[in-house]
């Protein structure tokens, strides 16, 4: 869908690159990560996508034609769902969604995607009565309003409670699963862990590791397996090698005999490689 070759961009007033040379592809059809703290280039890396900025080094395809080629077409495929929505607050949601399909040829059934995220009945309400969910909700919704073939989402889930996030990940699901291709930008790892096919990890304007999220986790993680059991003082803890657990004595012996607690592999999690490949705080 993507393919982009040592891509720089510097803004104007910057002494140096917010983008330094990255290469990635995004696959027809796959749910892309694109991922890191603050600052380093992820928004800047949309907005180009997106043809929002402009004067950048490298190359950048999309469907195997150079993204500079595209004129207001590459609009009627293109979803866009920015972090912070930006709506018209005097108009209802209703008067939002239908000023925004003027805009394009192609559209979707509006009501029905309001009726999924829980808005239908509210939309005859001004917008700038609505909650910050109900905007991020409206904002998906006004993302997939122009049956797009490729979304771009930043957060779409932050400000959510589970019941709705769970909503919105099942509609980004679907839409994976009828051919839509994704590229997600959040600092929620339990979502690009549920959602992701691959994940790039951005740090200082440059990308350090592109992967599976499964294949990171067992790349970066510790392949121990520990287990709990009750013994005469209580509840005990040991931790054995994945690799020779046919071959521990004692862990057989505790399997036989113990009463297990629990038991599970010491499986790094995304939040942890977040922390080990930016050197950021995931939650900071």
């Amino acid at each position: 869908m993507f393919q982009v070759k040592d891509l720089t961009f510097r803004y104007p007033k910057s002494k140096e690159d917010t983008i330094r040379g990255i290469s990635f592809e995004i696959e027809d059809g796959e749910i892309f990560g694109l991922l890191g703290p603050s600052g380093v280039g992820k928004s800047t890396t949309q907005k180009i996508l997106i043809k929002l900025l402009d004067h950048y080094g490298g190359e950048v395809w999309y469907r195997g034609k150079s993204l500079d080629s595209y004129g207001k077409d590459f609009y009627e495929e293109i979803g866009v769902g920015f972090e912070m929505p930006v709506h018209f607050s005097k108009l209802t949601a209703e008067e939002n969604l239908h000023f925004f399909k003027k805009l394009y040829q192609s559209t979707a059934d509006t009501d029905e995607l309001l009726k999924r995220v829980g808005l239908y009945e509210h939309k005859d309400k001004k917008v700038g009565e609505f909650s910050k969910g109900m905007k991020a909700r409206l904002n998906f919704v006004r993302a997939l309003l122009n049956n797009p073939k490729m979304l771009v989402l930043d957060e779409p889930t932050n400000g959510l409670d589970p019941k709705n996030a769970r909503i919105v990940k099942d509609m980004i699901r679907e839409f994976q699963d009828q051919g839509g291709t994704v590229l997600l930008t959040t600092h929620l790892m339990n979502d690009v862990d549920e959602l992701c096919d691959r994940v790039a990890f951005m740090a200082g304007g440059k990308i350090v590791e592109i992967d599976s999220p499964k294949n990171l986790k067992l790349k970066h993680g510790e392949r121990k397996v520990e287990v709990e059991f009750e013994d005469d003082d209580g509840v005990a803890r040991e931790s054995f090698d994945l690799d020779q657990l046919g071959n521990s004595e004692r862990f057989l012996e505790i399997v036989r005999t113990k009463k297990i607690v629990t038991m599970h592999s010491k499986e790094t999690t995304l939040d942890d490689i977040f922390i080990k490949l930016t050197g950021v705080d995931v939650y900071a």
